[in-house]
């Protein structure tokens, strides 16, 4: 665990010299309060010794003038509230300064994972982790810079000060003190074991969320609002009652503090007024009398009181920094466990930053998703493609079509055997030059809230207007963008709700055009389109980038039936590789889809 505390505490950085400055601030404001009620009770000895209110400033009353007390008190008040405002300041600039960092060391690091990686987490629970987990650290760190200074200092001092200024009083604290540590302990610990269960109610909760906004339009089509407004009420529910069990627990604190509190104050006003007028002698001066020359005076006893006060609540505040170090200790664990995980795929040492042209070859290749997964996804993968071809891949859902291509970019790494771009193993490449040379287009494509200018430039930063316009002309999308008040300075809302599933797969293939790739992945990226315009795209691919490799996978024959090779997939194999013209007399899966697809009215 201490290894992990460390690892976040590395995310303090330029912040480190608020989080030094902060306890010594909370040095100074403990010293100057835990000083105060000693001063306090010399000052009401004085004042009870004070025969006219010349006195006040006469130093016959005693040793020092209560004028001197008073002033003191009110420089050690100044002092005390200056210590605290600045030690309040300091701890949040570096609380919140580390907790941005951690966020953002966080998210680099979830950044630079591969598929694999991020597959070990799950999307609601990485926001949580995000979040939740982190202010759950930041509130700690906080207070440890803080609290944890102030409190068990406060205790100490005030302790030692009982028995400074109370003699053998102090024994009244030393037997509270660990019955209300016992209870405060038996308290937390009921509290703890349903916080822990919290984290993962957030996580629930943050996926359902995550499901009802990604899936709304499924949602409303199918007309469940009410149901996921049930499950995610249900989710709500199981949080907040886990919280206020929680809470119903903690609260107990405030009765058992209350009535230690109460009981000290009882013992302390019996045992001290008996002292005071048991021990001392009745002096009468000016016709008005006291007891003086006690082992206890008046001062002393509200002295007493006070260091009650200040430890019980020390003993409070121990108690809730427990609770929060605690709860900050299962966020610790989650956050480190993602800033703890290596990528799966690295640079090597000294890559290779240029891809010549676009030859692939697979050799022997096997892959499954994870080492302890029971089957490969794909098996014994041999194919040679060349630059420029047009390379058609077919196959069931599920056979390893998409398995096959997330290889070439290292989106994942083989399992066994190797995959060779221009001759070079794909290992050996820089890893923002292999991806920049091959640009993948998703069935499910994502616009991002912006222009359309601005998701073409994800493609080319500093394409021009001229190569923008040439990008949207051979993925069709040149009219779309025309059709626009704006043209390219049209807005794109968020996940580009503003354009059709046709539009969106369109304005992407243009955008990964805009890469200049020498390798092109469409992964059934023209199944929203119709069959005309799907062959005008696959026309222009050919004419206006014929040195480009283009992979397609596809669901419909009459998309890749012209291709240089067509290569089957069933069942993680390749089955197999061949044109269009040879498929169709002699593999019997392209035959089936062939006349399934024209029997019912497809393509053809």
């Amino acid at each position: 665990m201490l290894e992990k505390i460390k690892l976040i505490l590395k995310s303090v950085r330029e912040y480190k010299k608020y989080a030094i400055i902060t306890p010594l601030f909370m040095i100074g404001e403990v010293a100057c309060e835990c000083a105060m009620p000693f001063v306090m009770g010399m000052f009401v000895d004085g004042i009870k010794l004070m025969r006219s209110p010349t006195d006040f400033f006469s130093q016959q009353v005693s040793y020092i003038p209560v004028f001197y007390l008073a002033l003191m008190l009110l420089v050690m008040a100044i002092i005390s509230l200056i210590c605290g405002i600045l030690g309040g300041k300091y701890a949040s600039i570096a609380s919140v300064g580390m907790a941005a960092n951690l966020r953002s060391d966080l998210y680099k690091k979830l950044s630079s994972f591969s598929f694999e990686n991020i597959d070990k987490f799950s999307t609601s629970s990485l926001v949580t982790r995000m979040t939740t987990d982190i202010n759950n650290v930041q509130n700690a760190f906080q207070m440890m810079i803080r609290i944890v200074i102030r409190a068990p200092l406060m205790l100490i001092f005030s302790a030692v000060m009982t028995f400074v200024g109370g003699g053998l009083m102090g024994f009244i604290f030393v037997g509270l003190i660990p019955i209300v540590s016992f209870g405060l302990l038996l308290i937390i610990k009921h509290a703890m074991s349903i916080f822990m269960r919290v984290f993962k109610r957030y996580d629930k909760l943050n996926e359902s969320v995550q499901e009802n906004v990604s899936g709304i339009r499924v949602v409303k089509s199918y007309v469940r609002e009410d149901f996921e407004k049930k499950k995610f009420t249900e989710a709500s529910d199981a949080m907040s009652n886990d919280f206020i069990k929680a809470e119903k627990i903690v609260a107990l604190g405030n009765p058992l503090l209350n009535t230690a509190i109460h009981v000290s104050n009882l013992l302390i006003i019996g045992i001290g007024s008996y002292l005071i007028y048991t021990t001392g002698h009745y002096v009468e001066v000016d016709g008005k009398g006291d007891f003086v020359g006690g082992s206890l005076s008046l001062g002393q006893m509200s002295a007493l009181i006070t260091y009650g006060i200040q430890i019980l609540m020390s003993l409070m505040m121990i108690s809730m920094i427990l609770v929060m170090v605690t709860m900050s200790i299962e966020s610790i664990k989650r956050i480190a466990e993602v800033l703890e995980e290596e990528p799966t795929i690295t640079n090597p040492e000294n890559p290779i930053k240029e891809v010549k042209n676009g030859d692939i070859s697979f050799k022997d290749v096997s892959f499954k998703y994870s080492k302890d997964a029971e089957s490969y996804a794909l098996s014994n993968i041999n194919v040679d493609i060349k630059s420029g071809q047009f390379i058609g891949i077919l196959g069931s859902t599920g056979s390893g079509k998409t398995s096959m291509v997330n290889l070439i970019s290292r989106l994942y790494d083989v399992s066994e055997g190797s995959i060779e771009v221009s001759g070079h193993n794909v290992k050996e490449y820089d890893l923002e030059t292999l991806r920049n040379n091959v640009a993948v287009v998703l069935q499910k494509n994502v616009l991002f809230s912006g222009t359309i200018e601005d998701n073409l430039k994800w493609g080319n930063l500093n394409a021009s207007e001229e190569e923008m316009w040439k990008a949207l002309k051979i993925s069709q999308a040149e009219e779309i963008v025309k059709g626009k008040p704006d043209e390219l300075k049209s807005k794109v809302e968020q996940g580009g709700a503003n354009f059709s599933g046709g539009q969106k797969q369109r304005l992407c293939i243009a955008r990964a055009i805009l890469k200049n790739p020498k390798i092109m992945i469409l992964d059934d990226s023209t199944s929203a389109v119709d069959t005309k315009t799907d062959r005008l795209i696959r026309k222009g691919l050919k004419e206006d980038l014929p040195e480009m490799t283009k992979i397609v996978i596809a669901q419909r024959i009459s998309s890749i039936e012209d291709a240089d090779q067509i290569i089957i997939f069933d069942n993680g194999k390749i089955n197999a590789i061949g044109k269009h013209e040879d498929l169709i007399k002699f593999n019997h899966i392209y035959q089936e889809i062939y006349n399934t697809q024209n029997r019912v009215g497809g393509d053809k």
